[in-house]
């Protein structure tokens, strides 16, 4: 894979990346989920606050009915002292009273309906939540696993474009590696046979010809020393040496000198 398809497959992942955050379906689960919370929260900061509008109402239609008990006691004392319009003016009050108690009854009648529809509403909506609830847990692990299942399709895939550059990196790794298993066999047979020295010796074949020449030069010399020496002359024949009888008499010389003395 080259630079440029690499780079045109990390910016697709980035992006298909970004797509995928801009999209979660598990954090839109979860904004869901707390939107209906919020409106439980909302509907039970209702019901709390009729209740208190219709015990505000409780409390004010008996400080109502307290005044008409009231008002009875004032228009029977009045009759005993035979005022009849202070009476009358006590039972007028009571009247009143009564008359705002009976529209105090309805709207507390109307509250109770309405708080006891907004509590089945609630109940209903508690229930719908921790059903929604379950089956948010349940989607989002489903989500995450197709995703896991997505990134590894998507690794395999990556890899799967990448597996030529790795077929050849191992086929080149392994010409290599034969070819210093041969080197290695080459050398381990030269060293067997030892040409391995005159490899690795200085000097090239040019040099080793010349010092064979000055080497048999050096013992020509040495045997027209010997046959001067001997009183043979450059001209004389030389004469024939038995190369085996030499050999044995310097081997008889040898062990002479090796025998201990008496």
């Amino acid at each position: 894979m080259g630079i440029l398809s690499r780079l045109s497959y990390t910016v697709r992942a980035w992006l298909n990346s970004l797509v995928n955050r801009a999209s979660d379906p598990s954090r839109e689960l979860d904004y869901s989920y707390e939107q209906l919370r919020d409106e439980l929260q909302d509907v039970k900061r209702g019901i709390a606050d009729l209740t208190t509008q219709k015990k505000r109402l409780q409390k004010h239609r008996d400080r109502l009915q307290s005044n008409v008990e009231k008002h009875n006691d004032q228009a029977r004392e009045a009759i005993r002292q035979d005022r009849e319009d202070l009476a009358r003016r006590a039972l007028e009050k009571k009247q009143a009273n009564l008359g705002q108690i009976e529209d105090l009854d309805e709207q507390i009648a109307e509250l109770e309906s309405t708080q006891e529809t907004l509590v089945a509403k609630k109940d209903e909506l508690e229930n719908q939540i921790e059903q929604f609830r379950t089956k948010k847990e349940t989607m989002k692990a489903r989500y995450e696993a197709a995703e896991a299942s997505a990134r590894v399709s998507e690794a395999l895939t990556g890899a799967g474009d990448e597996m030529g550059d790795v077929s050849r990196t191992i086929e080149r790794a392994n010409e290599r590696t034969e070819e210093m298993e041969a080197r290695a066999a080459a050398l381990e047979e030269l060293e067997a046979s030892g040409d391995l020295d005159n490899v690795l010796s200085e000097g090239d074949s040019i040099d080793r010809e010349l010092d064979r020449i000055s080497s048999e030069r050096e013992v020509d010399s040495e045997l027209e020393t010997l046959r001067r020496e001997l009183g043979q002359g450059e001209g004389e024949p030389a004469v024939e040496v038995d190369e085996a009888a030499v050999d044995e008499e310097l081997a008889e010389l040898e062990e002479r000198e090796e025998e201990p003395s008496s």
